[in-house]
């Protein structure tokens, strides 16, 4: 008997895993990573991206009256796996794939306009990628990396007093050595030109996340008046750590918005106090839409998340990850009329995508985060982001919104668009119309 209920159990784990796609769904699938040494970074934006849309089903049965087929596809953050998830999951026919780390979305944006499946990488992956023209499946709203540089680099002249007075100031970039953390380096390297201000690069392999000791102890020689951090999963608290251990003062280090989790500033303790972080969505649980995800979804046992992780950073982002692709199928179930959309579909929805201040409050997310406003030309929108700083428990808004720097992010993104096209022909042209939406 004991016997029979082990091999029932890892069978009901099977479909678990792996549930069969429903008549008259949507199919959604999930690349994440629970695994590895990105999983505490990787864990909580599974959890929002899934309990969201598993709300949805729930609450209101779906979007327009089609149920979501959610499925996860374990990467580890690994380029190869997250490939070989998107083969696995092609025949399933998805509305869109959300690749979660710049190195896999940068191995499948060649994918998107063969497969004719549109690839959502929600504030990373290839900052070109905003330009429309060029990718008409890709889309990377709210803000590219290069915008969230230039709005770094915005609020430290402002503390400083000024563009002018970073002249002659070190500026330190410590960044995961890989597609991600390489991304922003050519405008830092232009905006150290255009505003005579010295970078020094602290590059952290993989294999080194944990093992940033020399690092800062190199940091602690060249003194730099700033550092910017461009981490991921177990660099961050391991920067925050040393970074507290050699007395950098933390209310001059500044993340991108991946390098501002719960966990990545609590493991340094009271030294982890004054630390920064870019963010462009709220954090706490004090809203309906959060609200309904507990009693419909989390209290039903019907998700991984832990109660007391509800309303985190990285919770909250994987939230509002999913908010803009439930828009945008309800999006594409208005401009085609259809119910059931289909991948070629959801393109339009994304194209033509704008949730405004009311709209998040239509959503039950009422100031969760700002506007977002996609176009046919622009897949991005370049809106604007705030800072944030640890208090030693919790993150605390200590800025007001940021816009970038668009007269020097725009004219970069014109020029690696172009680049990306003429290092990979043949390009395909852009042969889908817009819609006068957009």
């Amino acid at each position: 008997m004991r016997m029979k209920q082990l091999a029932l159990g890892v069978a009901l784990a099977g479909i678990m895993a792996a549930p069969a796609l429903a008549q008259n769904s949507i199919f959604v699938p999930l690349l994440t990573y629970r695994t590895g040494p990105f999983s505490n970074s990787g864990i909580p934006i599974a959890n929002g991206m899934h309990d969201y849309l598993a709300m949805l089903n729930e609450r209101d049965g779906g979007i327009g009256g089609v149920k979501l087929a959610i499925e996860e596809c374990e990467t580890g953050y690994k380029n190869e796996k997250g490939v070989e998830c998107y083969e696995a999951l092609k025949s399933k026919k998805p509305v869109v794939v959300n690749p979660y780390s710049t190195g896999i979305t940068l191995a499948l944006i060649p994918k998107a306009s063969v497969d004719h499946i549109p690839i959502l990488s929600m504030a990373y992956g290839l900052s070109a990628s905003a330009q429309g023209q060029d990718f008409p499946w890709i889309f990377n709203p709210p803000a590219t990396y290069w915008d969230g540089l230039s709005m770094i680099i915005k609020y430290i002249a402002d503390k400083e007093g000024g563009l002018a007075n970073l002249k002659g100031k070190t500026i330190g970039y410590i960044y995961f050595d890989g597609g991600y953390g390489l991304e922003p380096i050519p405008l830092l390297d232009q905006l150290a030109k255009d505003y005579g201000f010295t970078v020094k690069k602290y590059p952290v392999p993989p294999a080194d996340m944990q093992n940033q000791s020399g690092l800062w102890l190199n940091v602690r020689r060249d003194r730099p008046a700033w550092m910017i951090m461009w981490g991921w999963g177990a660099m961050n608290p391991t920067a925050v750590q040393e970074a507290a251990k050699i007395n950098y003062p933390m209310d001059h280090m500044i993340g991108v918005w991946w390098s501002g989790s719960e966990d990545d500033a609590r493991p340094a303790g009271a030294g982890g106090k004054g630390y920064l972080s870019l963010n462009f969505n709220s954090v706490g649980a004090n809203y309906p839409a959060i609200q309904d995800i507990q009693k419909y979804v989390i209290d039903k046992g019907n998700s991984q998340t832990a109660k007391d992780k509800v309303g985190d950073n990285f919770y909250n982002r994987g939230v509002m990850n999913s908010v803009i692709i439930a828009e945008a199928i309800r999006n594409a179930q208005q401009l085609t009329g259809k119910k059931e959309v289909n991948a070629e579909d959801l393109r339009r929805g994304f194209e033509t995508l704008k949730i405004t201040p009311e709209r998040w409050k239509e959503l039950g997310l009422e100031g969760f985060a700002g506007p977002v406003n996609v176009t046919c030309t622009d897949h991005n929108g370049h809106h604007a982001a705030y800072v944030q700083q640890w208090d030693g428990t919790k993150w605390v808004k200590v800025s007001d919104w940021i816009t970038p720097m668009k007269d020097k992010v725009q004219p970069l993104l014109d020029a690696a668009a172009q680049d990306y096209v003429t290092k990979n022909q043949p390009w395909p042209k852009r042969t889908e119309a817009c819609d006068k939406s957009s």
